[in-house]
């Protein structure tokens, strides 16, 4: 009768030793379980600019796109000049700059989506496309700019808008490729060369 007790309690302490072993094995996380990153481009999305037509960025396949968060009662505003005139210089081979008005620095964008294109083109002459007035960063930041800062929608890195005239820099494929800072210059060899860069 011993014998029997005591090979029933070995059996019992076999299975559970069994079971804890399946359980941990099947809990270990193993290479095929990690979903790796992702890039997304940005052709998935569809904007609307000044004038309330939609712009699809899947227009711009091909293109090295340079975007840009804009203000127009900022010391930066100055840079609007030169952004029109790497515009006008590269905008034939394959290069385009898609700017955004942001009110999220200072209040410098208080005005109305009519009030900033009449701003632009007085201005600054500009002729480059330039979408209405969005958010930037916060809660309320608009699904374009969350691709552009967020790792795990762009796949390059995270960031934060800094201030404005933040530069994005777009590959031809539709990938993230860099991350410049407000002051970086629209002229600066960086994106110059980038631009040239086959």
């Amino acid at each position: 009768m011993k014998k029997i007790a005591s090979l029933a309690v070995a059996l019992l302490l076999f299975s559970c030793q069994n079971q804890a072993q399946n359980h941990a094995q099947n809990n270990t996380p193993t290479m095929e379980t990690q979903t790796p990153v992702t890039a997304q481009t940005i052709y998935q999305f569809k904007v609307t600019d000044l004038y309330g037509k939609v712009f699809d960025f899947a227009t711009l396949k091909g293109k090295k796109i340079l975007i840009v968060n804009t203000a127009s009662e900022c010391g930066l505003t100055p840079q609007y000049k030169d952004l029109e005139a790497i515009y006008k210089k590269y905008k034939d081979l394959n290069f385009v700059i898609v700017g955004f008005p942001a009110n999220n620095f200072g209040s410098q964008e208080p005005g109305s989506n009519a009030e900033i294109a009449k701003f632009c083109e007085m201005n600054y002459g500009v002729t480059f496309p330039m979408m209405e007035k969005i958010s930037v960063k916060g809660k309320d930041m608009h699904p374009l700019y969350q691709f552009l800062t967020q790792k795990s929608k762009n796949g390059l890195q995270d960031s934060d808008v800094e201030w404005n005239f933040q530069k994005y820099l777009i590959n031809e494929q539709g990938h993230l490729e860099k991350v410049l800072s407000p002051r970086v210059l629209p002229t600066d060899a960086a994106i110059v060369s980038w631009i040239n860069q086959k």
